[in-house]
Parts: structure tokens; sequence; C-alpha cells
């Protein structure tokens, strides 16, 4: 256990101090210890940002969009990886689902450009060839949330399976045997022995995943963004980055990500209420 704690007391609990940073006007030149102290300013210059519920709004409705449309994703194709009989044909399709995980999301935006771009993109030169016209996808605002969501599926849904085929690999197999016995075919025994046998690990998955509803993938926002999307793409994540590294108002950042944190712990706890008061199983 021991490397894990060193882990968590360097790089998760030692860098905490650092929060201090939001309830002073930092000065990297005087440093934490001399900088001026001034109480919760710059969370009040936070929440009364003209555009603080736009950021609220674009960061709440991509982690709902993905929590609804992303996160059922890898269970289900968890559930069809595990009915493949072939085991060396089920190892090929783990490794071709696992594989987008390992691009980076500067590949990805760059295969999205050369995907959709008006002027070079594969699909609009297959419109343009159909029906001499071209659509303008990356520009348009009404489509941002949802190329966000199908690149999030693209590159991790197939990442995701794998705890869910470590706990699918878990299930007796004698559960399956009888259900045979009993004229259950492949639809129910996966749907009333399958899944039950996983709740927990999706309750467990669920309640993390709601902890991280203020985070969104910012290296990903940062390259899709562009003049035309920004009230729907500018998020916590990149007004946090424009204040603190491209403006240099430290401050402001830590504040951001300190405001993000809080509402993260409230989300798991409440979760986790809730799962335990409707019976379930809850992380602590």
């Amino acid at each position: 256990m021991l490397p894990g704690i060193f882990y968590f007391i360097i790089f998760r609990y030692a860098p905490m101090w650092g929060l201090t940073i939001a309830f002073q006007d930092y000065n990297p030149y005087d440093g934490i210890f001399g900088s001026e102290w001034v109480g919760f300013k710059h969370f009040k210059d936070l929440f009364t940002y003209d555009y603080f519920y736009i950021l609220l709004r674009n960061t709440l409705v991509i982690n709902f969009m993905s929590l609804i449309l992303f996160f059922p994703v890898p269970i289900i194709l968890a559930l069809m990886l595990n009915e493949i009989r072939h085991s060396a044909f089920k190892r090929l399709n783990q490794s071709i689902v696992y594989l987008p995980h390992f691009l980076s999301w500067v590949v990805v935006a760059g295969l999205t450009f050369f995907m959709l771009s008006t002027d070079i993109g594969a699909l609009n030169k297959l419109l343009n060839n159909l029906t001499g016209q071209t659509f303008a996808f990356l520009s348009n605002d009404k489509l941002f949330w949802v190329i966000i969501t199908l690149q999030n599926i693209w590159k991790d849904a197939g990442w995701g399976t794998i705890i869910f085929l470590a706990a699918i690999a878990g299930v007796n197999p004698s559960l399956y045997e009888a259900a045979v016995v009993d004229g259950a075919n492949r639809l129910r025994q996966i749907w009333h022995i399958t899944l039950p046998a996983i709740r927990h690990v999706i309750i467990i998955l669920l309640i993390l995943r709601l902890g991280n509803m203020m985070d969104v993938g910012f290296e990903q926002i940062l390259l899709m963004l562009n003049p035309l999307v920004m009230n729907v793409g500018d998020v916590f994540d990149t007004y946090a980055y424009m204040q603190g590294i491209l403006r240099g108002d430290t401050s402001i950042g830590v504040a951001v990500g300190m405001f993000k944190g809080i509402v993260g712990l409230i989300m798991v706890l409440g979760a986790n209420w809730l799962s335990k008061r409707f019976g379930g199983e809850g992380i602590m």
C-alpha cells in the first residue's frame, strides 16, 4: 500500500495547500505567504461574471449528454463482447475497441477535422458529390455538443468495457447453466443474471461519474472550439485556462477549480445517499 499512500500524499494532499491562492490576490513574486488576502472576492467575481450561467449550462449539458449517451455504451459493448464465443476473435475485437483510447485528443480532433471540415472533410466531399452542397458541421453551434459526445464515445467506450468485462467474468457459471435448463435464451440470461450481477459495479461507477459532472475534457474542448461555437463550447475549464494562464490571474483559476471540486463532492455524497436510500450499494 505504501506506493499508493505516498502518491496520494505527494500529488493529492500536499498540493491542496495551494487552494489558499483562491482567497488571495496572488502575486508570483510575493508567493503564497506574501500575497494579499482578499477573502471570497474571486468567488464573488466568478458568480457575478456575466457569462457564469452560460459556462454552467455548457458544462452541465455536455456532462449530462455524456452521462445519458456515453455511460451505457461500455456496458452494452461489454455484454456484446462477452457473447463472442471464439476466443481469438474476441481478443481481436477487444484490441480494436481499446485502440482509440490511446490516441491523443490532438489526433482525435484532427480526424474529426478531416471527416467534417467544409473544405477537405470526407463527409462534405461525399455530400458535395451527391447534392452539390456542403454543410458546416464544425461551426454549427447546434451540433457542437453532439460532436463532443460522439468523440467521447468513439475514443473511450471500448476502454470503459474493461471493468465491466472483469465484473462479468466473476459471475458464477452455474447460474447460466441453471438458466439454460429452465429454457432461458441469451437475452433472458443477460437480463436476469448478468446485469443484476454487475449492478453494484454500475452503481459505483455512476456515483464516481457524477463526481466529475463539473469536469469537461479540457484538451478536447479547447481543440474543438472556434469563434462560431463559443456560446455553446466555453466551459469552466476553458474559462480557468483563459483567466489563469493566458491572463495570469491565477487566483480566479484556482477559485474555479475549487468551486468545481465542491460541487463534485456534493454530487458524490448526494448520489451515494440516494443509492443507499433505495437499497443499493454506495462507495462508503
